[in-house]
């Protein structure tokens, strides 16, 4: 597949196929380029849309931001281009769709799963903090699993809402760190934050924080009101992962580097990034 600045696509590239889902600007569709049968996901959005919400600048940047990483673990943008109603992003297809599908199916992760996809996605956010693009928003509803079962972040403002959405309780206050529902001045710490919550969740099958009402999810999470449940298959090495994570201060929070050494990703992870 040429890069963006090699060649202008057009819409008779591609043959359309089924619908992948729904966002506020757009409907994302499974597209094959005709010309070399590359198989791609073709993001349609609205031009009428990005003019109502004034977001064609904040589009534009994104855009650029995303067409420049290239990381296993990151979601590619390969190419853009317009007609007269819609802007059509051309992105990576990730096969095998939302990862919490995958975790909806199995209830929680193994050690071996978690753990490969912790590394993965330290390792793809240490790439993005390195090319200076420090606030991911990394919810879980924008991780996918390419054909190999390799997780790919996907989370910029384009991001789509399967039909499958998450139903949890409070929403994305779920993976918001302390400094954020407190809407304190935030650093790229934030990441590491959610990554604890998301080892948790790999393991036990839901956030740490969960409660009846975001009211008293808000709380636990400004406690840290963090508790383990007894299950014999979390050993205590990921228990201590999960707690050098979830610190209110951000500067003590494991830093990404740690996290990649640490003894339980040494021990369970796949450094390739597929899981078995």
């Amino acid at each position: 597949m040429g890069e963006n600045s090699e060649r202008q696509w057009c819409i008779s590239d591609f043959e359309i196929g089924k619908p992948l889902g729904k966002g506020k600007f757009g409907r994302v569709y499974v597209a094959r380029e005709r010309e070399s049968k590359f198989v791609v996901a073709l993001k349609v959005i609205s031009k009428e849309q990005l003019e109502k919400y004034k977001i064609h600048h904040q589009l534009r940047r994104e855009m650029e931001i995303q067409f420049s990483l290239k990381h296993p673990n990151v979601l590619r943008l390969y190419g853009w281009f317009h007609d007269s109603e819609n802007v059509f992003l051309i992105l990576e297809y990730a096969h095998n769709g939302e990862l919490y599908k995958e975790l909806s199916r199995k209830g929680h992760f193994s050690e071996q799963q978690a753990a490969t996809y912790i590394l993965s996605l330290t390792k793809a956010l240490a790439y993005c903090h390195d090319k200076h693009v420090i606030h991911r928003d990394i919810k879980p509803e924008n991780l996918l699993l390419d054909h190999e079962g390799r997780l790919k972040i996907a989370d910029f403002g384009w991001s789509v809402q399967s039909r499958s959405k998450r139903h949890t309780m409070c929403g994305t206050l779920d993976y918001l760190a302390p400094e954020m529902v407190e809407n304190k001045a935030h650093d790229y710490a934030v990441d590491n934050w959610t990554l604890g919550i998301l080892c948790y969740e790999f393991l036990y099958g839901a956030p740490p924080f969960e409660a009846d009402s975001q009211v008293d999810t808000f709380k636990r999470i400004m406690k840290v009101d963090l508790s383990f449940p007894s299950t014999p298959y979390v050993s205590s090495e990921a228990k201590h992962l999960i707690s050098r994570l979830l610190v209110k201060d951000s500067s003590r929070r494991l830093s990404l580097q740690r996290i990649m050494e640490h003894p339980w990703i040494i021990k369970n992870a796949n450094p390739i990034g597929v899981c078995s």
